[in-house]
């Protein structure tokens, strides 16, 4: 007989204490710590062996038979690839993303293409009642008769309404919604989160369905719960963009089934998610010619080259210390290449205020982009004009060398497919692959050679 008993755990990082903590010394929050009753003993919970009475047995690796994962296609192609191909049965799909992002818009899109395939749909919101979701329905033009919509929150329905309806495809909107009610604490609590999420596991690991649940982020920006429930699920997926742009980034951060760090790219419109093709064009698009502190550089993201512009402000300071912001890339970056600069080119950049910004409202986190950010950087302290037609890949050190970057071929091809004539890249890039033939390839050691070459 399972025994009950008190225990205090963290609401961010999900660590028990016997006793009320004021600090979570795992985390370091304050005040975090919640009273929750926890149940110890024996325990019915099911496994996710579909026959009870089967029991696993150690096998040789040379024994173990392959077969290709089965995998359900939307009408998204950029949602495809995000997910490595499509939707493969049985797996768990966790998408954050701050409120009124589009989340539920986009699951509730993939629903309806996956219902028009006479896939039966359930669609469980916790959020908004079923005359709420129909609004939402009618606006996007879902008409399938294969789709269900359920307003519920406690786990045991859901399950029983499951077992009625046997969907090939499953929506949890929100996970911070559902509540057992077996465990007493409140729902979107790290008990309640981890034992609905472990009974939804159980359901898409034991019946083949895909199940995709949407959770909530904090104000930092990371999906609000235990950490734990990110390691649960197989794949994770962060919906993000800016208030003010119509554009929307779907990036997957984790992937059993496909590559991480892909990234689908859609625009928000009055009849829903439109998928944007060729991104590259997009954020290419609004670029001024000719105007000193603009470069282009090519960043994977994921499998994909993405082009973009870099757009960098150096002006006196009016105070004491010179700031250096940025905006899309990571702020160390900045006054580290600003630092090199001033050691390896001459530019005496002490007393001037930095702003570098990524256009288009993208975030970028690779080294390739380094050397666009440094040129773009001495471009506007000289006022100096890079050329139009050049594109800048590689990644500076400290000593001011040019270091080779990885996947230069794709880079450089999307480059020529949409007209750049020149691309500067590391020496050490120029070998083992074919440059396309419309499209010169430049090869630098420094960040010397590669100012001389691009500025006019």
């Amino acid at each position: 007989m399972a025994k009950k008993k008190t225990i205090f755990v963290c609401q961010e990082c999900g660590n028990e204490s016997p006793k009320w903590m004021g600090k979570c010394p795992a985390c370091g929050r304050w005040n975090t710590f919640v009273e929750e009753t926890a149940i110890t003993g024996k325990n019915d919970r099911h496994t996710f062996q579909v026959d009870k009475d089967s029991r696993s047995k150690p096998e040789r690796i040379t024994s173990i038979a392959l077969k290709e994962e089965s995998r359900i296609e939307t009408a998204m192609p950029e949602f495809n690839r995000v997910l490595g191909g499509g939707i493969v049965g049985g797996s768990m799909v966790l998408i954050g993303g701050d409120p009124g992002i589009g989340k539920s818009t986009l699951l509730l899109q993939v629903s309806s293409q996956l219902a028009d395939k006479n896939l039966p749909v359930l669609y469980i919101s916790g959020e908004e009642s079923t005359k709420q979701t129909k609004l939402r329905a009618d606006r996007l033009n879902v008409t399938s008769d294969q789709l269900y919509i359920l307003a519920e929150t406690n786990l045991e329905h859901i399950v029983a309404h499951i077992e009625t309806v046997q969907p090939k495809f499953l929506v949890i909107d929100s996970i911070q919604t559902v509540y057992k009610e077996e465990v007493t604490s409140a729902p979107g609590s790290v008990s309640q989160v981890r034992e609905c999420t472990s009974e939804l596991m159980r359901i898409a690991k034991t019946k083949g369905i895909p199940v995709f649940i949407v959770g909530h982020v904090t104000k930092e920006g990371s999906i609000a719960g235990p950490r734990l429930l990110e390691h649960m699920v197989d794949a994770v997926l962060y919906f993000e963009g800016e208030q003010h742009n119509t554009f929307r980034i779907v990036r997957s951060v984790k992937n059993r089934f496909g590559g991480t760090h892909e990234m689908g790219i859609f625009e928000m419109k009055e009849s829903g998610l439109e998928e944007v093709l060729n991104p590259s064009e997009i954020f290419l698009e609004e670029r001024s010619k000719g105007t000193a502190g603009s470069t282009v550089v090519a960043s994977m993201e994921g499998t994909r080259p993405v082009l973009v512009e870099i757009q960098a402000l150096i002006s006196p300071t009016a105070f004491g210390n010179p700031r250096r912001m940025a905006t899309g890339l990571d702020h160390s970056r900045v006054p580290l290449l600003m630092a090199v600069l001033e050691k390896r080119a001459g530019l005496l950049l002490q007393n001037y205020d930095a702003y570098v910004k990524v256009a288009g409202g993208v975030k970028l986190d690779e080294p390739a982009i380094d050397l666009g950010v440094a040129v773009s950087i001495a471009s506007s302290f000289r006022d100096q004009v890079p050329k139009a037609t050049d594109i800048l890949i590689g990644e500076v050190g400290l000593t001011g060398e040019i270091r080779r970057v990885s996947r230069i071929e794709q880079r450089v091809q999307e480059a020529a497919k949409l007209g750049f004539s020149r691309a500067v890249i590391p020496s050490r890039n120029l070998e083992g692959w074919t440059v396309p033939d419309d499209i010169e390839v430049i090869g630098v050691e420094t960040i010397k050679e590669a100012m001389d070459a691009t500025l006019e």
